[in-house]
């Protein structure tokens, strides 16, 4: 059987956020995944990175926190509520991560769980690779969202700005960063300023979604090898290699 995880990131069980994970509990339990939740708020996660997280110190005079994290992978000493979350991770084909967006990014508590469970040494860091060579490659995840606004404001002409530009530090620079197959995001536009009947058929659209998800394809991210890493400007395509600019990248 496949495992998903989903990081649910929101205060209100009543909030259409909740309503979204709870469909996907259910239609993902239908099509053969077993699906553990991480309600971040109910387990009052901290987002803090900080020397609680460790149970023992590399350095006690100095805090830095890829430091301790590496001593933490190598040591087992990481704390008990970030075991269960790395777990929890280790064990997932699927990843989804269901927040509000809020000032253009994810919530405080889910930024903090990104912070805290991707640690250096486990999730990225030397001798495990990066992007299209990452810890996570094989695995899928993709974001589930709410906006507060309508998609209009999300396009490339639109008041907030394209949803690939927005989301990119997410979808990019955690997920494909870190190996995963990025899946295109689920979007419910303003649930807070539409009826019971507009949110039902967004609740119908992302059981679709969901129903189909072995099947979807993930975002057009570039191979490590179409970069140079070691010329004048490492991180630069190739020559000859054509890249997509951010905004591009999903067709939204």
């Amino acid at each position: 059987m496949k495992n998903a995880l989903i990081i649910y990131a929101h205060p209100e069980p009543k909030s259409f956020n909740a309503a979204l994970c709870d469909r996907a509990v259910s239609v993902l339990s239908e099509v053969g995944y077993e699906v553990v939740v991480s309600d971040l708020h109910a387990q009052n996660f901290s987002p803090l990175l900080d020397r609680p997280d460790f149970t023992s110190a590399a350095d006690p005079d100095y805090f830095k926190p890829q430091t301790e994290q590496m001593q933490a992978v190598e040591g087992d000493s990481f704390a008990a509520e970030l075991k269960s979350e790395m777990d929890k991770l280790e064990r997932a084909d699927l990843l989804i991560f269901q927040f509000p967006l809020w000032w253009f990014g994810l919530p405080a508590i889910l930024k903090g769980w990104v912070d805290r469970v991707f640690a250096m040494g486990f999730a990225y860091g030397p001798g495990i690779g990066n992007y299209s060579r990452g810890r996570f490659k094989g695995r899928k995840a993709m974001l589930s969202l709410s906006t507060g606004g309508p998609l209009s404001h999300f396009a490339n002409d639109g008041l907030s700005g394209a949803l690939d530009v927005v989301l990119w530090p997410i979808q990019n620079g955690m997920l494909n960063f870190t190996g995963f197959s990025v899946l295109p995001p689920f979007v419910a536009p303003g649930p807070a300023r539409i009826g019971d009947n507009e949110r039902a058929a967004l609740l119908t659209a992302w059981e679709a979604r969901l129903r189909s998800i072995d099947e979807t394809r993930p975002l057009n991210f570039h191979d490590l090898d179409d970069f140079d890493l070691k010329g004048p400007e490492p991180g630069r395509l190739k020559p000859g290699i054509t890249g997509r600019t951010v905004g591009q990248r999903s067709g939204l």
